[in-house]
């Protein structure tokens, strides 16, 4: 297929991006959201989880699972986190 000057796929593009914006400012702002954003009970938990996730898969996208899990479980704070760890 002919490329047409101009157009390029979504992986010229999302390289484009990462290359803009991944560096040290960016990942320090994305961790500094993580950590102030704790949970609470009035808050979704689908939600938060997602946009936490999100937000760890930024910082480092090589994050094994269990450690993301780990990092989710230390912003839900006191009984709550217990609680999720006993099950």
């Amino acid at each position: 297929m002919k490329e047409i000057p101009g157009r390029r796929n979504c992986q010229w593009w999302k390289s484009q991006i990462i290359q803009k914006y991944q560096n040290g400012t960016w990942i320090w702002q994305r961790t500094i959201s993580f950590e102030n954003d704790k949970y609470s009970v009035d808050k979704d938990p689908y939600e938060w989880c997602l946009r936490q996730s999100r937000r760890l898969k930024a910082i480092d996208p090589q994050m094994k699972i269990k450690m993301r899990n780990h990092k989710l479980l230390t912003q839900i704070p006191g009984e709550l986190e217990y609680a999720v760890k006993c099950r």
